[in-house]
């Protein structure tokens, strides 16, 4: 069987690497992947590696086979298999010692994978480490190898393709930090090999993590640190000594550690000694490889100890100045290593966090002044270094999509810094260091458009720091603001101008009476929308700002907003707005709307609506057939703009006239596009938007609205009916004169769901119906509980909920946990006392049920991605059915074999509910949910039993029955 099996790899492994037809190599691609897990895959690697007639494409494929079997499927093996497999893989590490080298490092993963697994006693009661500095003693020609494992070893701690027990990892853990000292012994000796001395380093580095046994005092004085140190300036082991260095700073201040007082004897010799390296962020010399890793320890070392500079002493401005050194490379990826810094220091000079120790107030804000004094001068100086890393290139036009996306996204970074600078300096200081920018800018011909991109800068970063400049700002705004008027059209200049004044849009509603700059401001914005689509973009976002914020001043100027309006929708006169641009024009003249007079807003209304309605009118009008037909496009661009408009008209009396008033248009493409998704979930969130900004004041509309969703849902299951009805029962679910077409409403679209949703692959198959499904009976549980609980259809849809809570849609399936979990909370809360017996009885009724599915769905049947919303739901379940839920746990654990879950896990498992029947936290059960969890998903065999066990999908439950 084993020969025959050894034969087939071969073929297959031939087929793939080899064979011309891409079908076949495909179809062994396959098989091996399907064989790596096979018991038959054990014995067939190990044979191979052993084979010395095996090939690289074997040894390789064998080995990494036999380091997943080790990493995943241990538990395959009976205990007495692990011998033989310690002594086959020491072998085989012995064996390719010399390589070839990806051979071997799967080896030596598959080792340190099976140390995780097996406690210490198996590798003769001084663990792994110990085992390993005998072999490395005894048989020095295998140093390379052992070497190796030896790095390796602290990596693999933390790799979850590893499938331990979460104590096995932790007692793994706790044994590396107990070898920390042999294993520093063990790489300090092997630096008597010269040509060992890169993977020494790396060693090293793999092991600070589990050295905090070992005081700083120690290390500052051991060989490695100062082998590591020393090579810094080196070329041949920068790079490893970077790592190491970064490594014990990192040690320095990290949580366990003793305090940052007794790691000063570390960080006496490590900032000198990184400090020693400033000058080659200078050397054109220098490798820009070599350049980055300083750079990096340079940025390491701020962040690391940014409480410490923040205090201000000289050698924490000696610091601070090598940091602003980094910030002016001329290579962004290496200035930007250092604005994690900045934000860190930032946060610290303005927290209050970082003064407690001062004691009272006076002190406090004393020391506070001092610090915020002493560092302006470098903020003012990072404000002017970052300022110019957003300049357009002169070569910016040739650049790839990638490359447009990398230098936006440098422009965002800088305007993060500059922010920050803005906390320390003020935003009115830090606006005066960037006029000067623009002013030399001015002054270098940009006026002319010969030299446009130092302009566009200045003002990039001026409009970037907006939002901190103060409305009352006098002296630098009044002459920026008419300089704006007189800058050349170039587009990307002129989609920054218009940012600008979108920017500023607060200051100028502020603006002296005596400053007459929105008239040109409006102008500048009306050639942005006329000269190519992204300048009309920042335009349109520019002209909704303005709107917003000075629509007082906008009150007399109607006729000039409507005919920007009408020019920019009717897509006549030269505007290059795209319809999705056009929303930001449409919202800004709906909230200029809102601020007149309700006769004047009501004729407003009308008069940006009637050009929307005429639109859909006019499809109307060609007939049913080409109603039918038309792309939805064309439809939802006009309906799209009647969401914004009826979002943004806070006016509910006059907005809901002309709900009221067109109606019947909007009812025609209901019952005609009903089939249209798109053009339904347009439609839907328009009446969402006038629902919500009408409420009470819809009158008769809302009703007719509800009976035309509820007859299009039971004929097209379009989800957003639902979703709509969910904002329904938000806005009307309290009013007791709404209760009897709200009862009509929830029991006929519940009633039909239910009939589309009666198992896993219906609610897989219909994912959107599922969530707003579920979303919709939660506002139910929240706002009309009476019209819903006491009712037939309750128990109904929480059978439905168990039939479907178990979908992969991760919406869904939240919508759903959050039913059940309101529903639980319900039955305990003051206000659900009245339907606690009706609860009680519908969840006792299908409690051992429920409560199997949802530990399914603890320990596989859902994505660990959905652990806390399923916690949350146990948690509940607990909290509402204590002794109950003790019970229903109890007998649904004892379903899962022990080779998959243990006596002694079981009984954490029954402590975890047992004190969520308490009363305790989510918060403090939810890593104890997530290590069961994660027991029983270690590996997909032992997922698979737990899963064969408890059969979500399978389970056979109560439904409630349907009263006529």
């Amino acid at each position: 069987m084993e020969a025959q099996a050894t034969a087939t790899v071969k073929e297959a492994l031939a087929a793939l690497y080899h064979h011309p037809d891409d079908t076949i190599r495909t179809a062994a691609d396959r098989w091996l992947q399907k064989f790596q897990h096979t018991l038959d895959a054990w014995q067939v690697a190990d044979s191979l590696l052993h084979d010395e007639s095996s090939n690289l494409e074997t040894l390789m494929f064998c080995s990494q086979t036999l380091r997943s079997k080790v990493q995943r499927d241990f538990e395959e093996l009976p205990s007495e298999a692990f011998r033989p497999l310690q002594d086959s893989l020491y072998g085989l590490l012995k064996k390719f010692n010399k390589g070839p080298p990806k051979v071997r490092t799967q080896i030596c993963i598959a080792i340190a994978a099976l140390a995780v697994h097996v406690p210490v006693e198996d590798w003769g009661g001084g663990g792994i480490v110990n085992w390993l500095g005998d072999e490395m003693k005894s048989q020095q020609e295998f140093i390379p190898s052992f070497l190796e494992l030896l790095i390796i070893l602290p990596q693999e701690t933390s790799s979850y393709k590893i499938a331990a027990r979460p104590e096995r990892r932790n007692q793994f853990e706790n044994d590396l930090c107990s070898s920390a000292n042999v294993a520093l012994s063990l790489l300090t000796a092997c630096l008597g090999f010269d040509e060992l001395k890169e993977q020494v380093l790396e060693g090293f580095a793999s092991w600070l993590r589990f050295c905090h046994g070992i005081t700083a005092a120690t290390l500052a004085s051991h060989p490695l640190v100062h082998t590591a140190l020393s090579s810094l300036n080196t070329d041949q082991f920068l790079e490893a000594a970077v790592n190491v260095t970064s490594e014990l700073i990192h040690f320095t201040v990290s949580r366990d550690s003793c305090g940052i007082t007794e790691q000063f004897p570390l960080i006496q010799i490590l900032i000198p000694h990184v400090m020693g390296l400033k000058e080659q962020l200078k050397d054109s010399s220098k490798d820009e490889e070599d350049v980055k890793a300083i750079a990096r320890l340079f940025a390491d070392m701020g962040d690391s100890y940014v409480d410490l500079i923040a205090t201000g002493s000289g050698d924490a401005m000696q610091i601070v100045n090598a940091l602003l050194e980094v910030t002016s490379h001329s290579e962004f990826d290496i200035s930007s290593m250092t604005f994690n810094f900045w934000h860190h220091l930032k946060r610290n000079l303005t927290g209050r966090d970082s003064y407690t120790s001062c004691g009272s107030e006076v002190p406090i804000e004393a020391e506070r002044n001092r610090r915020m004094q002493l560092f302006r001068p470098p903020f003012e100086v990072l404000v002017s270094l970052v300022s110019s890393r957003v300049e357009y290139p002169e070569d910016f036009h040739t650049f790839s999509e990638e490359d447009r996306r990398d230098f936006r996204y440098a422009r965002y970074a800088v305007s993060d810094v500059l922010l920050d600078a803005t906390d320390v300096l003020g935003g009115d200081s830090t606006l005066k260091i960037l006029f000067m920018k623009l002013i030399q800018a001015c002054g270098s011909g940009a006026e002319q458009n010969q030299n446009w991109q130092p302009l566009e800068a200045a003002l990039f970063c001026i409009q970037a720091i907006a939002k901190s400049v103060s409305i009352e700002e006098k002296e630098i705004l009044p002459q920026v603001m008419p300089l704006l008027p007189r800058f050349p059209h170039q587009e990307q200049l002129l989609q920054t101008v218009c940012s600008t004044i979108g920017a500023f849009s607060k200051w100028i509603d502020a603006a002296p009476a005596e400053l007459p700059i929105l008239p040109p401001l409006v102008d500048i914005l009306n050639k942005g929308m006329s000269t190519s689509e992204d300048t009309a973009a920042a335009a349109s976002v520019a002209f909704k700002y303005i709107c917003e914020d000075c629509r007082g001043k906008f009150s007399g100027s109607l006729d000039g907003l409507f005919q920007i309006y009408h020019v920019a929708i009717s897509g006549v006169g030269g505007y290059k707005v795209s319809s999705e641009d056009s929303l930001h024009l449409v919202e800004a003249l709906s909230v200029v709307i809102t601020t007149l007079p309700q006769d004047h807003a009501r004729r407003a209304l009308e008069l940006i609506c009637m050009p929307i309605i005429n639109s859909l009118q006019e499809i109307i009008q060609q007939g049913e057939s080409a109603l039918q037909q038309v792309p939805a496009r064309h439809l939802t661009v006009h309906i799209d703009r009647l969401s914004t408009i009826f979002s943004n008209v806070k006016l509910p009396e006059v907005v809901a006239e002309a709900v009221n008033r067109y109606w019947p248009t909007l009812k025609i493409i209901f019952d005609h596009r009903a089939w249209d998704t798109r053009t339904m979930e347009s439609l839907c969130r328009s009446c969402k938007f006038a629902v919500r900004t009408c409420g009470r004041s819809m009158g008769i509309t809302i009703g007719a609205m509800l009976l035309e969703i509820q007859t299009l849902y039971q004929q097209h299951n379009q989800s957003c009916f639902l979703y709509l009805s969910s904002e329904v029962i938000k806005i009307f679910g309290s009013d007791p004169s709404c209760a009897s077409y709200l009862t009509c409403l929830i029991q006929t679209l519940f009633n039909h769901t239910i009939q589309l949703l009666r198992t896993i692959q219906d609610f897989t198959a219909r994912p959107d119906i599922a969530d707003d499904c579920f979303l919709l009976a939660s506002r139910c549980i929240r706002y009309c509980p009476d019209l819903f609980v006491p009712t037939e259809i309750f128990p109904r849809l929480v059978d439905c909920a168990m039939a479907g809570v178990t979908i992969q849609h991760r919406e869904a399936c939240k919508s759903i946990l959050c039913f059940l979990s309101d529903t639980f909370d319900l039955a305990k809360s003051p206000e659900g006392e009245k339907y606690r017996d009706l609860i009680n009885t519908i969840v006792l009724q299908r409690g051992a049920t429920l409560a199997r599915i949802m530990i399914a769905s603890l320990t596989g049947a859902l994505p660990s991605g959905r652990l806390e919303e399923v916690s949350y739901v146990l948690l509940s379940l607990s909290r509402a059915f204590g002794g109950n839920m003790l019970n229903w746990t109890r007998d649904c654990i004892a379903l899962i074999p022990p080779q998959a879950l243990t006596d002694s896990e079981r009984s954490r498992f029954l402590t975890i509910i047992s004190d969520a029947s308490s009363g305790s936290s989510l918060g403090s059960l939810t890593d104890r949910f997530a290590e069961i969890s994660e027991v029983c998903r270690r590996n997909k065999a032992v997922q698979d039993i737990v899963q064969a066990a408890l059969q979500p999908h399978d389970l056979a439950f109560m439904v409630a029955p349907q009263h006529s």
